[in-house]
């Protein structure tokens, strides 16, 4: 991951977007507790590689969500995850990444990735080639 990573989550209640993003603040180094930000809407957390913007716009509408100069973490210095992003989907920068988390069994997930822009697109052809993605 990169600066300007922008990362789409979507998914049930439950399908383990909180958990996904706690695996990435893990591999930027974040040390201590990353939690659901549902009710501050927006925690910042300093990585040893990057800063990781963590977001939850579950109870915002998207005028709300407008009014938090979101653009500033989309094209940061950091890695932005955003949580139930079909909420505010016309906000979210052209190039990012996409992901569906579904059950597929009471403790199996789906991943359905959806890069948006050249840089997701490789990603994912990455992801295919080396036989993680189907």
């Amino acid at each position: 991951m990169e600066a300007g990573t922008v990362v789409a989550l979507d998914g049930d209640l439950g399908a383990g977007k909180t958990r996904f993003s706690q695996s990435v603040a893990r591999a930027l180094g974040v040390p201590g507790v990353v939690n659901s930000p549902t009710f501050t809407i927006i925690k910042e957390y300093e990585g040893e590689r990057l800063p990781f913007y963590h977001m939850d716009v579950y109870r915002l509408s998207e005028e709300e969500a407008d009014e938090l100069g979101l653009d500033d973490y989309f094209f940061g210095d950091g890695v932005t995850i955003v949580e139930w992003a079909e909420r505010i989907r016309t906000l979210l920068p052209p190039d990012h990444l996409e992901i569906r988390i579904g059950h597929a069994g009471e403790r199996v997930r789906r991943f359905e990735l959806t890069p948006h822009g050249g840089l997701y697109e490789r990603w994912c052809a990455q992801l295919k080639e080396n036989g993680t993605l189907s």
